[in-house]
Protein backbone atom coordinates (compact mmCIF):
# COMPACT_ATOMS: atom_id res chain seq x y z
CA UNK A 1 0.00 0.00 0.00
CA UNK A 2 1.28 3.57 -0.56
CA UNK A 3 1.97 6.42 1.65
CA UNK A 4 -0.62 9.18 2.08
CA UNK A 5 -0.03 12.50 1.55
CA UNK A 6 -0.17 13.08 5.00
CA UNK A 7 3.11 10.47 5.42
CA UNK A 8 4.76 12.63 2.63
CA UNK A 9 4.38 15.39 4.09
CA UNK A 10 6.21 14.51 7.52
CA UNK A 11 9.13 12.98 5.99
CA UNK A 12 9.47 16.20 4.59
CA UNK A 13 9.44 17.99 7.85
CA UNK A 14 11.52 15.41 9.45
CA UNK A 15 14.59 16.41 6.95
CA UNK A 16 14.01 19.68 6.76
CA UNK A 17 14.91 19.73 10.44
CA UNK A 18 17.41 17.03 10.34
CA UNK A 19 19.47 19.48 7.82
CA UNK A 20 18.58 22.65 9.97
CA UNK A 21 19.71 20.34 13.37
CA UNK A 22 16.49 20.91 14.82
CA UNK A 23 14.66 18.66 17.52
CA UNK A 24 11.40 17.23 16.60
CA UNK A 25 9.00 19.46 16.74
CA UNK A 26 11.58 22.51 17.48
CA UNK A 27 10.34 25.99 16.49
CA UNK A 28 12.72 28.02 14.05
CA UNK A 29 14.65 30.96 16.09
CA UNK A 30 13.21 34.26 15.15
CA UNK A 31 15.26 36.92 13.16
CA UNK A 32 15.94 39.09 15.97
CA UNK A 33 17.45 36.74 18.32
CA UNK A 34 19.59 35.46 15.55
CA UNK A 35 20.89 38.61 14.72
CA UNK A 36 21.86 39.30 18.28
CA UNK A 37 23.48 36.24 18.64
CA UNK A 38 25.37 36.90 15.26
CA UNK A 39 26.36 40.54 17.23
CA UNK A 40 27.31 39.18 20.55
CA UNK A 41 29.81 36.50 19.19
CA UNK A 42 31.69 39.45 17.41
CA UNK A 43 31.94 41.28 20.78
CA UNK A 44 33.00 38.74 23.38
CA UNK A 45 36.05 38.03 20.55
CA UNK A 46 37.09 41.75 20.51
CA UNK A 47 37.05 41.22 24.31
CA UNK A 48 38.75 38.17 24.54
CA UNK A 49 41.33 40.32 22.13
CA UNK A 50 41.43 43.26 24.00
CA UNK A 51 44.63 43.14 26.09
CA UNK A 52 43.53 44.62 30.16
CA UNK A 53 45.27 48.39 30.23
CA UNK A 54 47.80 48.65 32.87
CA UNK A 55 46.58 50.72 36.31
CA UNK A 56 48.06 54.09 36.88
CA UNK A 57 51.27 53.76 38.38
CA UNK A 58 50.36 55.13 42.02
CA UNK A 59 51.77 59.37 43.35
CA UNK A 60 54.16 59.01 45.88
CA UNK A 61 53.21 61.16 48.92
CA UNK A 62 55.12 64.28 48.73
CA UNK A 63 56.39 65.00 52.21
CA UNK A 64 57.57 68.62 53.13
CA UNK A 65 61.35 69.06 53.82
CA UNK A 66 61.98 70.90 57.72
CA UNK A 67 62.01 74.80 57.25
CA UNK A 68 65.44 75.99 56.98
CA UNK A 69 64.38 79.07 58.86
CA UNK A 70 63.58 77.14 62.19
CA UNK A 71 65.81 77.37 65.55
CA UNK A 72 68.18 75.33 65.17
CA UNK A 73 67.67 73.32 68.39
CA UNK A 74 64.34 72.46 66.77
CA UNK A 75 66.49 70.46 63.89
CA UNK A 76 67.52 68.03 66.56
CA UNK A 77 65.36 65.07 67.76
CA UNK A 78 65.29 64.60 71.82
CA UNK A 79 63.41 61.44 72.88
CA UNK A 80 62.69 60.45 76.41
CA UNK A 81 64.15 57.24 77.17
CA UNK A 82 65.55 54.65 79.90
CA UNK A 83 68.04 52.46 80.27
CA UNK A 84 67.11 48.62 80.08
CA UNK A 85 70.41 47.22 79.89
CA UNK A 86 73.74 48.24 80.31
CA UNK A 87 77.41 46.80 80.28
CA UNK A 88 81.05 47.81 80.20
CA UNK A 89 82.58 48.24 77.14
CA UNK A 90 85.56 45.91 76.59
CA UNK A 91 88.18 47.39 75.14
CA UNK A 92 87.50 51.34 76.46
CA UNK A 93 88.00 52.24 79.82
CA UNK A 94 85.78 55.10 79.60
CA UNK A 95 82.75 53.60 78.02
CA UNK A 96 79.53 51.95 79.00
CA UNK A 97 77.36 50.29 76.45
CA UNK A 98 73.44 50.69 77.10
CA UNK A 99 70.05 49.91 75.63
CA UNK A 100 67.59 52.10 75.72
CA UNK A 101 63.71 51.75 75.55
CA UNK A 102 62.81 55.46 73.55
CA UNK A 103 59.36 53.86 73.03
CA UNK A 104 60.61 53.07 69.31
CA UNK A 105 59.91 49.21 67.80
CA UNK A 106 63.29 48.48 69.07
CA UNK A 107 65.95 49.47 71.77
CA UNK A 108 68.41 51.54 71.08
CA UNK A 109 72.00 50.75 71.34
CA UNK A 110 74.03 53.44 72.77
CA UNK A 111 77.76 53.71 73.69
CA UNK A 112 78.33 56.38 76.23
CA UNK A 113 81.26 57.74 78.53
CA UNK A 114 80.10 57.73 81.46
CA UNK A 115 82.26 55.29 83.72
CA UNK A 116 84.22 57.96 85.71
CA UNK A 117 80.81 59.22 86.79
CA UNK A 118 77.96 56.08 87.18
CA UNK A 119 78.15 52.98 88.75
CA UNK A 120 76.46 50.26 86.09
CA UNK A 121 73.82 50.34 89.32
CA UNK A 122 73.20 53.99 89.20
CA UNK A 123 72.89 53.14 85.19
CA UNK A 124 70.57 51.06 85.07
CA UNK A 125 66.82 51.91 84.83
CA UNK A 126 67.82 55.74 84.75
CA UNK A 127 65.34 57.46 82.87
CA UNK A 128 67.00 60.34 80.66
CA UNK A 129 66.97 62.23 77.06
CA UNK A 130 68.31 60.61 73.96
CA UNK A 131 69.24 62.83 71.01
CA UNK A 132 67.85 60.79 68.32
CA UNK A 133 68.88 61.67 64.86
CA UNK A 134 72.72 61.56 64.92
CA UNK A 135 74.46 59.04 62.30
CA UNK A 136 75.09 56.27 64.09
CA UNK A 137 78.87 55.96 64.84
CA UNK A 138 81.52 53.49 65.97
CA UNK A 139 82.82 53.70 68.91
CA UNK A 140 85.53 51.31 69.50
CA UNK A 141 83.81 48.75 67.63
CA UNK A 142 80.68 49.87 69.62
CA UNK A 143 78.00 50.90 66.88
CA UNK A 144 76.30 53.75 68.81
CA UNK A 145 73.17 54.91 67.64
CA UNK A 146 72.49 58.64 69.31
CA UNK A 147 73.86 59.48 72.52
CA UNK A 148 72.81 60.64 76.19
CA UNK A 149 72.15 64.23 77.22
CA UNK A 150 73.82 65.39 80.42
CA UNK A 151 74.69 68.80 82.49
CA UNK A 152 78.27 68.58 83.43
CA UNK A 153 80.13 71.39 85.87
CA UNK A 154 84.00 71.84 87.17
CA UNK A 155 83.96 71.41 90.99
CA UNK A 156 86.50 73.26 93.53
CA UNK A 157 88.59 70.49 93.65
CA UNK A 158 88.98 70.69 89.71
CA UNK A 159 87.08 67.34 89.21
CA UNK A 160 83.89 67.62 86.75
CA UNK A 161 80.19 66.91 88.13
CA UNK A 162 78.19 64.92 85.48
CA UNK A 163 74.79 64.37 85.69
CA UNK A 164 72.28 63.22 83.54
CA UNK A 165 69.22 65.57 82.01
CA UNK A 166 66.09 63.59 83.49
CA UNK A 167 62.54 64.07 82.15
CA UNK A 168 59.69 63.98 84.72
CA UNK A 169 58.53 60.45 86.14
CA UNK A 170 55.23 60.73 84.68
CA UNK A 171 56.89 62.13 80.88
CA UNK A 172 55.74 58.52 78.54
CA UNK A 173 58.90 56.52 77.11
CA UNK A 174 59.09 58.19 73.41
CA UNK A 175 58.18 61.56 73.75
CA UNK A 176 59.62 64.19 71.61
CA UNK A 177 60.77 67.03 73.69
CA UNK A 178 59.26 70.34 72.87
CA UNK A 179 61.08 73.63 73.59
CA UNK A 180 59.09 76.44 75.89
CA UNK A 181 58.45 79.43 73.18
CA UNK A 182 59.67 77.94 70.13
CA UNK A 183 57.57 76.47 67.24
CA UNK A 184 56.99 72.63 67.04
CA UNK A 185 60.56 71.00 66.07
CA UNK A 186 60.52 69.92 62.55
CA UNK A 187 63.58 67.47 63.08
CA UNK A 188 65.80 66.80 59.94
CA UNK A 189 67.35 64.02 58.71
CA UNK A 190 70.76 62.79 60.56
CA UNK A 191 72.48 63.10 57.44
CA UNK A 192 71.50 66.97 57.59
CA UNK A 193 72.51 66.80 61.29
CA UNK A 194 75.95 65.64 60.34
CA UNK A 195 76.43 68.01 57.11
CA UNK A 196 75.62 70.83 58.30
CA UNK A 197 76.73 70.28 61.93
CA UNK A 198 73.42 71.38 63.57
CA UNK A 199 74.35 69.67 66.93
CA UNK A 200 77.96 71.77 67.07
CA UNK A 201 75.81 74.78 66.25
CA UNK A 202 73.52 74.37 69.08
CA UNK A 203 76.07 73.31 72.24
CA UNK A 204 76.58 76.94 73.17
CA UNK A 205 73.48 77.87 73.83
CA UNK A 206 72.63 74.26 75.99
CA UNK A 207 72.97 75.10 79.28
CA UNK A 208 70.76 74.24 82.42
CA UNK A 209 68.80 77.19 84.34
CA UNK A 210 69.51 78.44 87.90
CA UNK A 211 66.49 75.93 88.54
CA UNK A 212 68.74 73.16 87.43
CA UNK A 213 66.34 73.37 84.37
CA UNK A 214 67.28 72.40 80.45
CA UNK A 215 67.55 75.05 78.34
CA UNK A 216 68.91 76.15 74.96
CA UNK A 217 69.31 79.88 74.58
CA UNK A 218 66.85 80.22 77.86
CA UNK A 219 64.30 78.48 76.50
CA UNK A 220 63.19 75.10 78.33
CA UNK A 221 62.98 71.41 77.38
CA UNK A 222 59.65 70.90 77.78
CA UNK A 223 57.12 67.15 77.80
CA UNK A 224 53.65 66.99 78.37
CA UNK A 225 54.47 66.25 82.11
CA UNK A 226 56.44 69.56 82.81
CA UNK A 227 60.77 70.65 82.45
CA UNK A 228 63.67 68.22 81.70
CA UNK A 229 66.05 69.20 84.84
CA UNK A 230 69.68 68.13 86.11
CA UNK A 231 69.70 67.22 89.78
CA UNK A 232 71.78 69.94 91.64
CA UNK A 233 73.94 71.52 87.92
CA UNK A 234 72.73 75.15 88.18
CA UNK A 235 73.92 77.10 85.07
CA UNK A 236 75.93 73.96 83.58
CA UNK A 237 76.98 72.84 80.57
CA UNK A 238 74.77 70.20 78.45
CA UNK A 239 76.59 68.11 76.41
Amino acid sequence: MGKSALDLIDEAIAGLEAQLNLSPGESLPSKEAATTTNKQAPAAAKQKKEKKKPAPPRKKAVVAAPPEDQPAICKLLFKVGQITKVWVHEKADKLYCEEIDCGEEAHRQIASGLRPHYTEEQMLGQRLLVVANLKAKNLVGFKSHGMVLCASQMKEDGSELVEFIEPPADAPLGEIITFEGLPTPQPVSPAQVEKKKVFAACMDGMKTTADCEAAWDGHKFMTTAGPCKSKTIREGVMR
